[in-house]
């Protein structure tokens, strides 16, 4: 891994308000971004609503929360967690600084 090691990611507007919408007609609740071992890459991102554990980075916005656990944090230095709505379809993507290379569906990465 590189520099980037000490930045935390940021999330843009446009994901917060897409976390707001989905959450508008329910409880709040954040939207886990981790980083575990798989994937046509060597590692997959896992992008999933959750609860908030206590060692999570908690990241805010337009009342809304995305939270990292520590084991991922080093793999999402520096990354930007961002919301697409594309004709082939609407998603949560990451552009990783980190990643060297990364699968075409863009749920896999190396380092």
């Amino acid at each position: 891994m590189n520099a980037q090691l000490s930045l935390p990611p940021k999330v843009t507007a446009r994901a917060f308000a897409r976390l707001a919408e989905i959450n508008a007609d329910g409880p709040v609740r954040p939207l886990r971004v981790a980083v575990s071992g798989g994937g046509c890459s060597g590692f997959q991102y896992d992008i999933r609503f959750d609860e908030t554990a206590d060692d999570d980075l908690i990241l805010n916005g337009e009342g809304q929360s995305v939270v990292v656990d520590p084991v991922s944090l080093p793999f999402l230095a520096g990354a930007t967690i961002d919301f697409t709505d594309e004709l082939i379809g609407a998603r949560f993507v990451i552009e990783n600084p980190n990643a060297s290379s990364s699968c075409g569906c863009g749920t896999s990465f190396s380092i």
